[in-house]
């Protein structure tokens, strides 16, 4: 899988080790270590995903997740040293398709990139595929898997995350049945989640 990832982190020492781990499985990387640089590249070329550091000498990487600056299409990973609970969850709830905590394992870090992106192909190739597959109506809502866009009665329009868009999507495709845990890392391609990772109960939480 080949993929051109955007990497804001100012942390020389642990940006070098996420080049070399990604640039072994054939990614290519452009770090930055300022929001505003990153930003301005941002406008000049679209990556494939974003990965954002928290503590940045010039903001918070968080604002960036939630802000709208990102293009929605484009899958962002948070990777901090803020580990607990209530950052995972606010970070997931602002729209972070996955939250890394350092230290991380770097051979983890490529299995967990790699299945954002797979979860972001999945949306993209369900909105390519059919007009009647890109978007669904149910219960007074509309959802256009192709913008990820989730859409009430009166008109308000909240916007997915890639990772919620095919959250969504699998309930959509089994209408009236339970879904486990596991068909759902399955039907979202997250095979590599934790069994008591709270991302999945967080997405969950979100579209509730």
């Amino acid at each position: 899988m080949s993929a051109l990832i955007y990497l804001l982190e100012d942390d020389p020492d642990i940006a070098r080790l996420i080049e070399r781990s990604l640039g072994q499985q054939g990614f290519t990387t452009r770090t930055f270590r300022r929001m505003a640089e990153f930003e301005r590249e941002l406008r000049r070329q679209r990556p494939d995903l974003c990965l954002i550091d928290l503590s940045l000498p010039d903001g918070d990487g968080l604002d960036l997740v939630s802000n709208g600056v990102l293009p929605r299409s484009v899958p962002r990973v948070i990777v901090t040293g803020r580990g607990a609970v209530t950052d995972r969850v606010v970070g997931l709830e602002v729209g972070a398709d996955d939250y890394i905590v350092k230290p991380f394992e770097p051979r983890e870090l490529v299995a967990r990139l790699r299945a954002v992106l797979r979860r972001s192909r999945m949306v993209q190739d369900a909105s390519a595929g059919a007009e009647r597959r890109r978007i669904a109506r149910f219960g007074g809502w509309t959802v256009d898997l192709g913008a990820c866009t989730l859409t009430r009665a009166d008109g308000t329009t909240l916007t997915l995350s890639s990772a919620e868009t095919a959250l969504l999507e699998a309930f959509l495709r089994a209408p009236g049945r339970v879904l486990s845990r596991s068909n759902l890392m399955d039907a979202t391609g997250n095979r590599h989640g934790e069994p008591f990772d709270r991302s999945m109960d967080a997405r969950i939480s979100r579209l509730l």
